[in-house]
């Protein structure tokens, strides 16, 4: 068979093509599996302001790729213009999860495993994939970390400030300093002890210090 001959209508008459049934299962599928792995993002998230939109993105996004690869595997010709059609698509959205990256991909695989038949291996697949994800997102650190933010006006109070914040909290890090004339501005992040938090009324009664800030703190640190 010559190349021309994959052009022929005759070539395209005898192409496998997917029955009614077939679509369906496969769409009703990965709308199931799409709704699981919603379900496993609003679990896990972490982020400051839960999108509702992202997750619902993630059920049609399975179930657009699902469509698109049934479309491929039964069309040769349409696979091609399909293909020149999706490689000019350029996407400007900005993910500002790392985990948000991971879904996507999630997303698109198991559209794409359905669409091929391998149904075991996408709803298998997926459901330890949700699993992991429920056990290690989820896993709390033993202390959670908090930041402290301290207004002194000078070296002298820093210092004190420093030193009462060692005294009360179990461990006390610095993560930034901005000093300028009769002002200094300390950030520490600190683990607190049983979850007291007097510390940071006694620290903004010590001399010098203008104001003291406790905020909890997610481990991502922008200086």
């Amino acid at each position: 068979m010559s190349f021309s001959d994959i052009f022929k209508s005759s070539f395209l008459d005898t192409a496998t093509s997917i029955t009614p049934f077939d679509m369906a299962l496969a769409l009703l599928l990965s709308f199931g599996v799409g709704l699981f792995i919603f379900f496993v993002y609003k679990k896990t998230y972490q982020g400051v302001m839960y999108s509702s939109s992202f997750g619902v993105t993630l059920v049609a996004l399975t179930m657009i790729t699902a469509l698109v690869i049934l479309a491929v595997t039964s069309n040769v010709v349409l696979s091609l213009g399909m293909v020149g059609a999706l490689s000019i698509v350029r996407f400007r959205t900005a993910i500002k999860e790392p985990l948000d990256i991971a879904f996507l991909f999630w997303s698109i695989a198991v559209g794409i495993v359905l669409a091929a038949g391998m149904i075991p291996l996408a709803v298998l697949g997926s459901v330890l994939i949700g699993v992991m994800l429920l056990v290690f997102v989820n896993r709390k650190p033993s202390v959670n970390p908090y930041i402290v933010v301290v207004q002194c006006d000078g070296g002298d109070s820093e210092q004190r400030a420093s030193e009462c914040l060692s005294a009360h909290t179990l461990k006390c890090v610095v993560k930034s300093k901005t000093a300028r004339k009769d002002a200094v501005e300390l950030t520490c992040e600190v683990r607190l002890k049983g979850g007291d938090t007097s510390f940071v009324n006694e620290l903004s009664q010590l001399g010098g210090v203008s104001s003291a800030v406790l905020v909890s703190y997610n481990g991502d640190y922008m200086g």
